[in-house]
């Protein structure tokens, strides 16, 4: 994909303002993991069921653990992908769900259950998975073809090709009598997360440490085709390859827990004003802050209305809807 001529905030490997590179201190990162750690130890006792019980332990082996990994897992995919999007498209309001990449995996999975009903997991997730693949790469080609002028026209081509993608997976579900079961499956929670249902979710692990190794390389793509190629980058192959990636994880995620919106726009942007735009220096950030959020959106839903849980998309919705607000009025701010 050729540069876009849309006036997008630099992404270059920069430092943040009052640092200079290779001299920052690690006690951030370490505040930062121990924050993220308490959370995910709180989530290992939030809930209904009382593990001092009968069967506690049992319990907490069978539900809790294999939760929280999913929170872990999920929550470090999503921010991370929505890292290589906006590296990749040069754009700071591209994620997979402002870009049509989870509705794509919704559908991918919605026609695996219609047309392999007997499939397994694995199945249904490398389908979701493709399907991920072939809506990013359309995205990509629209953008291609338009006429970007304005930093926000690029993630409202996406909303658009996501909500024409939804709408066509509703009417299939409509007409098939899956509705009902669709908005189960889509809705993002990790209430149905047990053992043996989660461990599909340890490829997205894979995903994020093949991000890490390819982050130079990632970030001269970002700086469009001719840079990259005068730099010996394969250009085409890089887009492919990233793009592969991000499809992996959306199909994943998708299949287990269902949708997470805003969560890969949230955490890169907040990470990005905080430290600058060095894409590699940033990705444990970037992961440490997406289980953050993810966890304490959880541990939410699981307070607010016990014994009732709200879904974790749900409050991620809130905040993120927010927080792409706020990015526009600041990007209309500056210019």
């Amino acid at each position: 994909m050729t540069r876009s001529s849309a006036p997008a905030a630099p992404l270059a490997a920069t430092a943040a303002p009052g640092t200079r590179p290779g001299r920052r201190s690690a006690l951030p990162l370490v505040l930062a993991l121990a924050v993220t750690l308490a959370l995910v130890v709180a989530s290992l006792f939030v809930g209904v069921y009382d593990l001092r019980a009968e069967g506690g332990g049992q319990m907490f082996l069978i539900t809790r653990i294999p939760r929280t990994l999913a929170l872990v897992l999920a929550g470090s995919a999503m921010a991370v992908s929505g890292l290589v999007l906006q590296q990749l498209t040069q754009n700071r309001f591209v994620e997979p769900t402002t870009s049509g990449t989870s509705e794509w995996a919704a559908l991918g999975l919605l026609l695996s259950v219609l047309l392999l009903p007997g499939a397994g997991i694995a199945t249904r997730m490398v389908v979701a998975s493709a399907a991920a693949f072939v809506g990013t790469m359309v995205f990509m080609a629209i953008l291609r073809r338009v006429q970007v002028r304005s930093t926000l026209v690029v993630p409202v081509v996406g909303i658009m090709l996501g909500a024409v993608v939804s709408a066509l997976t509703t009417l299939i579900a409509i007409s098939t009598n899956y509705l009902q079961l669709l908005g189960t499956w889509f809705m993002g929670s990790f209430t149905s997360v047990v053992r043996g249902q989660y461990e599909v979710l340890w490829i997205v692990a894979a995903v994020c440490v093949a991000i890490f190794v390819l982050a130079d390389r990632l970030t001269v793509a970002g700086l469009g085709r001719d840079v990259a190629t005068n730099l010996g980058v394969r250009y085409d192959r890089l887009i492919l390859l990233g793009t592969s990636l991000v499809a992996v994880a959306s199909g994943v995620t998708t299949v287990v827990v269902g949708f997470l919106p805003f969560l890969g726009l949230i955490v890169p942007n907040v990470v990005a004003m905080l430290r600058g735009d060095d894409l590699r220096s940033n990705l444990p950030w970037v992961c440490l802050g997406g289980i953050a959020l993810v966890t304490a959106c959880d541990i939410v839903g699981r307070v607010v209305r016990m014994p009732f849980e709200v879904p974790v998309a749900m409050i991620l919705g809130i905040v993120g809807a927010a927080a792409f607000v706020a990015l526009v009025l600041r990007v209309q701010r500056r210019g």
